[in-house]
């Protein structure tokens, strides 16, 4: 669908964007999103020849990965409605029959997620964004060495002053998470967490993936380490898998050694074909603190949940959140999941996922060898990683995709990795929503497909 939109919305949209905080250095994209359904997108052109140009894609990013029912889902819907005009308005200082019903039925005997997290033995705290949850995780796991009651050293802390995190990782943009990143853009001319004082330390870290690195690293600093922050699948690195049994070795060596571990699942959350992508084939893998985000929200509010150990807390009133929990985010999140499991959307995502790995391969990594690598994922997390030579072209390969009628992302890539591992290109993610169907899949594999003929027509 095309058509062309007034000049007043266009001005509207261009003044808009003017205002708008630029977090891309002039480099952001010259369209408009004016409306959406499922897993479509309206778009408006902003500048050039085709300023004022309304055309229709699909959207293969799930609006940075939150929007796991699409655009506009009558579900949602109806928990907005119910949460504005049932729920109340309640803080985490009192109880809410919202967020007793959300936790109790995730959490409570049989609930949604014992299998991972055993009832009784975890708490869980919200919080607006997948950073704000990875703040308050990396709280907790600083404040396992401190005695909130008596403001003092746990004695047998003391000592534990490593945190380990990988190469090619992301965790958020906030202050206190950007010491976990390996990537100088983002930690230069910024506070680092300090290692020296009784409070001190100090992040290392490996990379992705290699076992026989992780042991050896714990075999001499296990006795060091305070916590472990991983990603189950790495995002931002490209879409990154372990090896099987990888995982669960980490999990493993933690408990060996006294570490604690946190699973950052903000992007992994519900898009593996699974909940929870911390498991295997032997199950669930149990962690300190789990992460969850993006698709926790359904697409219509920013959400995290942080899913901890009781034996981990902050101290009093340390941790005290506006957004903790809110009655309408518990409506929604409580609405949004019985929709996934009485549709069996990620069983439908499994089964997608196995379509799309099939497709990416042959219409654009076996299509376009000059342009993509690689292709990697499962469920709705895919990336086709780019060469060195279309990596310098990105923007306008973006472009040629987008106006071809798919809206894709990408994502840095994990860069220069130590221990001989390969550098890894800049990657577009491929994250749909749950409902894609195989038809919208086949359609959108084409779109990128076509934008990609006309991006290398464009180089001469």
């Amino acid at each position: 669908m095309t058509g062309r939109g007034s000049d007043e919305t266009l001005q509207l949209l261009r003044a808009g964007r003017d205002l708008h905080l630029d977090h891309y250095q002039s480099h952001r994209l010259p369209y408009a999103v004016i409306g959406g359904q499922g897993v479509n997108s309206r778009l408006m052109a902003l500048d050039g020849a085709d300023a004022g140009r309304e055309f229709e894609v699909i959207d293969a990013s799930g609006a940075y990965g939150s929007a796991c029912l699409g655009a506009g889902h009558e579900t949602v819907r109806r928990a907005l409605a119910r949460g504005v005009t049932e729920g109340g308005q309640a803080t985490d200082e009192v109880g809410s029959l919202e967020r007793a019903r959300l936790l109790t039925t995730l959490f409570g005997p049989d609930g949604l997620w014992t299998d991972q997290f055993p009832t009784g033995e975890y708490h869980v705290s919200g919080r607006n964004s997948g950073s704000e949850g990875m703040e308050l995780a990396l709280r907790l796991v600083l404040e396992s060495r401190f005695d909130g009651n008596r403001l003092r050293p746990v004695p047998e802390a003391a000592g534990r002053d490593l945190i380990l995190a990988f190469e090619g990782a992301w965790h958020g943009w906030t202050s206190g998470l950007v010491p976990l990143l390996n990537r100088r853009h983002y930690r230069v001319g910024l506070p680092s967490l300090a290692p020296d004082g009784q409070y001190g330390v100090t992040v290392t870290h490996l990379p992705f993936g290699d076992p026989d690195v992780l042991a050896d690293w714990f075999a001499e600093n296990g006795h060091r380490v305070l916590g472990v922050v991983v990603e189950p699948v790495q995002g931002d690195a490209g879409i990154l898998q372990p090896p099987p049994g990888y995982l669960r070795g980490l999990a493993g060596l933690c408990q060996e050694h006294g570490a604690l571990l946190v699973a950052d699942e903000v992007l992994t959350f519900a898009k593996s074909g699974r909940f929870f992508a911390m498991a295997d084939e032997q199950g669930p893998i149990r962690t300190d603190v789990t992460v969850i985000g993006k698709s926790l929200g359904m697409g219509a509010l920013s959400l995290s949940m942080v899913i901890a150990r009781r034996a981990l807390s902050p101290r009093g009133s340390g941790a005290v959140a506006t957004s903790d929990l809110r009655p309408l985010a518990c409506a929604v999140i409580r609405d949004g999941l019985e929709l996934v499991v009485a549709d069996k959307l990620l069983d439908h995502s499994a089964a997608l996922g196995a379509r799309l790995a099939e497709l990416l391969q042959r219409e654009l990594v076996d299509a376009f060898p000059d342009l993509y690598r690689e292709s990697r994922g499962t469920g709705v997390m895919h990336g086709v990683e780019l060469t060195e030579r279309a990596a310098g072209g990105l923007a306008r390969l973006r472009e040629h995709v987008v106006r071809a009628g798919a809206y894709v992302e990408f994502m840095a890539g994990a860069g220069r990795r130590s221990r001989g591992l390969r550098y890894v290109f800049p990657t577009m993610r491929i994250a749909p929503p749950l409902i894609t169907t195989p038809d919208e899949a086949v359609e959108l594999v084409g779109r990128i497909a076509e934008g990609s003929r006309a991006f290398q027509g464009s180089q001469g």
